[in-house]
């Protein structure tokens, strides 16, 4: 695939040559969870073309932002990851999340609901540090069938796949109700008295994670 560069002697400009392609921060926001298989890179783009996904993951493996790797056995999945270089654009999706959320409507109207892999970053976006210190703790999310394990450990927040069973506290529920979770616009005791939710371990737990983790009133997911 030929490359469009900007040509121009700046930091930005070789950053939007590598990442600025549309799309492109869709695929590494996806990635920010942990490995994903091309199908489920898919599931979370709605409307991105089989073809114009393969070229910018391939774009993105020659910048050496992501590689492929084979899960052993019994999976074998050929899956996508971010590099240790892919990785550094964290801090930056972060902030332009943050940013971004102040444009996000009420409501999601015709916008696509994704995936909970794609909230990943949103829980990074809003996490508060200077409530989880001294804290070490482990929530799973079933969110419409997919886990995704957060994990808060003295002031730093790790999300990823990983064992439910390592959890204080699993949530199961589906994406329109966590998203409601996570903005507060249902408290956790009214969910679980409308059979909204499920929640299995330590239900304080719940408040702890939706109090570090949750999105400002003002403020939409990144």
């Amino acid at each position: 695939m030929k490359t469009k560069s900007y040509n121009q002697y700046c930091g930005l400009a070789y950053a939007l040559d590598v990442v600025g392609e549309r799309w492109t921060i869709l695929i590494i926001r996806e990635l920010v969870a942990g490995p994903r298989r091309f199908k489920d890179l898919l599931a979370g783009l709605p409307e991105i073309s089989t073809n114009l996904l393969s070229d910018r993951l391939k774009h993105l493996e020659q910048q050496g932002v992501i590689h492929r790797r084979t899960l052993p056995p019994p999976a074998g999945s050929t899956v996508y990851e971010l590099t240790k270089l892919g990785r550094g654009l964290e801090p930056m999706l972060i902030e332009l999340g943050k940013w971004g959320s102040q444009f996000v409507p009420e409501t999601p109207g015709d916008a696509a609901v994704l995936h909970v892999g794609s909230y990943a970053l949103t829980l990074k976006t809003f996490f508060r540090p200077e409530l989880a210190r001294g804290l070490d703790e482990t929530y799973a999310l079933q969110i419409d069938g997919e886990v995704l394990q957060v994990r808060i450990h003295d002031g730093a927040l790790d999300v990823g796949p990983g064992d439910p069973r390592s959890a204080a506290m699993i949530l199961r529920t589906d994406m329109p109700t966590y998203l409601a979770l996570l903005a507060g616009k249902i408290a956790p005791g009214e969910a679980l008295a409308q059979g909204l939710i499920g929640v299995e371990g330590n239900e304080e737990a719940l408040e702890r994670f939706l109090g570090i983790c949750g999105i400002p009133a003002s403020a939409g997911p990144a």
